[in-house]
């Protein structure tokens, strides 16, 4: 699942570059003179702006990812420390009730004496 995503987000990359370069390139040659075409530094600065841009979404979504996991085994663990300290408690609970309830059994039998 993880490279068919590596792969869409390359694939998505690709087509913003394409797409920048079409779109500057364009704009440049309908907006210019009859004797001036489109600077090649201005549509190459678009397609690395978009590139960048395009990079860091991507690391974006990798970070989110890694936190996503790290949260899910932060809570695995949580969640097997409860259920231990939950056992715990329950069996401390479970002795001092014994004790509690053998205390009033002696005293009634003391009582009825």
């Amino acid at each position: 699942m993880e490279a068919r995503d590596n792969v869409f987000s390359i694939v998505m990359i690709g087509i913003m570059v394409i797409s920048a370069f079409v779109l500057t390139y364009k704009w440049m040659t309908r907006f210019a003179s009859s004797n001036y075409s489109a600077d090649a530094v201005i549509v190459l600065a678009a397609m690395v702006l978009i590139g960048a841009l395009a990079a860091m979404i991507l690391s974006i979504d990798l970070r989110i990812r890694k936190i996503e996991s790290m949260i899910e085994a932060k809570e695995r663990s949580l969640r097997i420390n409860i259920q231990s300290v939950e056992e715990n408690v329950d069996h401390k609970l479970n002795v001092v009730l014994n004790k509690a309830n053998n205390n009033m059994d002696e005293m009634s039998r003391r009582m009825y004496k």
